[in-house]
This record gives structure tokens, sequence and C-alpha cells, in this order.
């Protein structure tokens, strides 16, 4: 069976938590507080437009606000499941199960699907966080025009989410876009293992039996963790959506 070394383990979201466990990066939990890092990434326009935003006097609500209800928490639901789907139904990640029987046709221990170039998960992760960073701004905008239409308190948190998306949208669009580099790491220890096992069996002259794993196990491992990370991506996109829900539940 294809293994890499465990990681120590990490607190936070399931995000950090997979990509601690995944990648050979050694980066020690921070010790600043949530509000300190925040300040951090800021600039000088953000704190003045945030400082605005929290100090200055609600935007004016509109009368005849439509109520939020079941239609709405619905589209929610439904984009969530959409771009939950759409990384499951992946055909990247999807190939190996459609493959069927011709997943063991294999010849002298060598995997069906070798050579496989990592370029190709690459591209299409970077492609998933494009269309979940589409699906999920727009529905983002939506709440947000919801909520900017109910009481001055929940229009000026509607502004206080506006501008954190602008200042912060920069910043969490570059740190995601490390993920996939981080990743190629992840993908080229398990191909190494393997190969490593099916060199060492050769030596060892036990080829001619039945391994603990078939060959090209590794690239299954692969895909399954670079779809467990996409979807933890997800969750961790979807925050502030779900902040949003839960303020607009209360209104």
């Amino acid at each position: 069976m294809v293994q890499v070394p465990q990681r120590t383990a990490f607190s936070g979201p399931a995000l950090i938590r997979l990509l601690a466990r995944l990648t050979d990066v050694d980066v020690p939990e921070s010790s600043q507080s949530l509000s300190d890092r925040l300040s951090q990434w800021l600039g000088w326009t953000d704190a003045i437009a945030l400082s605005s935003a929290l100090n200055n006097a609600p935007p004016a609500v509109a009368a005849g606000a439509r109520a939020f209800g079941d239609a709405e928490e619905s589209e929610c639901a439904r984009v969530r499941t959409s771009l939950a789907n759409a990384i499951v139904g992946d055909s990247i990640f999807a190939a190996a199960r459609r493959r069927g029987p011709a997943a063991q046709a294999l010849t002298q221990g060598a995997p069906v699907d070798a050579p496989v170039d990592y370029a190709v998960f690459r591209q299409r992760y970077l492609s998933m966080q494009q269309t979940m960073e589409t699906g999920i701004g727009n529905l983002r905008g939506r709440l947000r025009a919801m909520l900017a239409a109910k009481t001055p308190a929940m229009a000026r948190l509607a502004v206080v989410d506006a501008v954190m998306e602008r200042a912060l949208s920069e910043r969490e669009r570059s740190l995601l876009a490390a993920v996939p580099g981080l990743l190629k790491g992840h993908f080229e220890r398990l191909r190494q293992a393997e190969q490593q096992t099916l060199a060492d069996a050769e030596a060892s002259g036990e080829a001619a039996t039945a391994p603990a794993a078939p060959p090209g196990a590794w690239l299954q491992v692969f895909r399954k963790d670079m779809q467990s990370v996409l979807l933890a991506e997800l969750d961790v996109r979807l925050q502030p959506v779900e902040g949003l829900l839960a303020a607009l539940r209360t209104s």
C-alpha cells in the first residue's frame, strides 16, 4: 500500500489540516490572533474604508425589501451542491472509476496511466478554483444586497462585508493559488514511493507474486487526496456566505 510520512497534527480548518498532513512544508502554527493577522493584510486605504463603514451612519434602507425565505436558502444550498458535485464528478478525478477493467490491464507491472503529467492536475485545480470564486462571489453579492435592504444595522454589515471582500480577495487568491504547487510534492512522493516498492519487490524476487496494491494505486490515492483538498477549500471559501446567511436568518 502506498504511504507517505504523516505530519504533525494542526488545528484550524480542514484545509489547513489536510495540507499539513499531505505536504512537506514545516510551518509552525502562528501565535498571533486573527485580528493581528488581518491588520497586517489590510492596507491603509482598506483600513480607512473599514473605519468609515463601522463609524459612519449606515446607508438608508429602501422600503419594501423582499423577505429572506426558503427560496434563498434553496439557492444557497444549490450553489454549494453544484460546486461540490463539480469537484467530485470532474473527469480528472473520476477517470480511474470510468476505466473499469482497463485499470487492471497492466503490462509487466507498468500502470496503464503512466507517464502522468502533474500539469494536468494543476491546471484542473486552478480551473476549479476559478469556478468556485465566480459562483461564490456572485452568491455573496446577492446575499449582501438582500442584507442591505433590511435594517440600518444589517446595511452596515453589508458594507463591512463588501469592504472586507475587496481588501482580502487579492490576498486570498494569492494564498490559495499556491495550493496546487504544494500538492505537486505529494504527487511526486506517492509516485516515487510506489516505484521504490516495485523495485524492492523485483530485487527480492517477489515481482511474480501479487503486490499488496496494484501498480498505479498511488494515482488513485492522489486523485482522492486532491479532491478532498478542493472540497475543504470550498468550505473555506463559503465561510463569508455562511456569515451572511446567519445574519439574514435573524433579520
